[in-house]
């Protein structure tokens, strides 16, 4: 498999540059089939959002794929989900993502508790490399996008992702209408 590049970013082989990762994402890429495509590039840490990092690095923010957890609780039970969408588009929580985790009411992960949790900085968590057990979902028009660029569990770099090969994550759920 090539390794993913575009336009105006310098691409390097995620796995050989481990210290442009966050530690679960580097070893979650070793075990991970589709990684010999994945680049990483390094970016100022200050435009780690993607609207930012989008402009300055004129990326288009279809070409942007977003990670966001949520979670909500069913008798007495948390439920998580790591929600991929594309950065163009919003996770669609009060419905979709609601029924898919049966929830009452799903919230977005608080900041403090989804760093800490993820082990991943704000503004870099990806769903490569999640702690185990939690769900996947991945909005079905993620997987179209030719290289995507997501969050590399840091500020100063991201990872170029062939979009299909979010399908070979672990637990991958595709999800139509995810978001909106």
């Amino acid at each position: 498999m090539d390794l993913a590049r575009l336009p105006g970013l310098t691409s390097l082989p995620a796995l050989d540059h481990p210290e442009l990762l966050a530690p679960s994402v580097a070893e979650a890429l070793r075990g991970w089939p589709s990684a010999a495509g994945v680049a990483v590039v390094e970016i100022d840490p200050d435009l780690a959002d993607t609207a930012a990092m989008s402009e300055a690095y004129d990326v288009p923010m279809a070409a942007g794929a977003n990670c966001v957890l949520v979670a909500g609780k069913r008798e007495g039970e948390e439920r998580i989900a790591a929600c991929l969408v594309r950065a163009d588009t919003r996770a669609d929580v009060n419905h979709t993502v609601k029924r898919l985790l049966d929830v009452r009411k799903p919230s977005f992960m608080p900041m403090d508790r989804a760093v800490g949790e993820s082990g991943m900085e704000y503004g870099g968590i990806t769903p490569v490399g999640l702690p185990g057990g939690w769900r996947l979902l991945v909005d079905a028009r993620v997987p179209e996008i030719d290289v995507a660029v997501i969050g590399s569990g840091v500020r100063r770099s991201k990872l170029l992702v062939p979009g299909p090969a979010f399908l070979d994550l672990p637990g991958a759920e595709v999800v139509d209408g995810l978001a909106g």
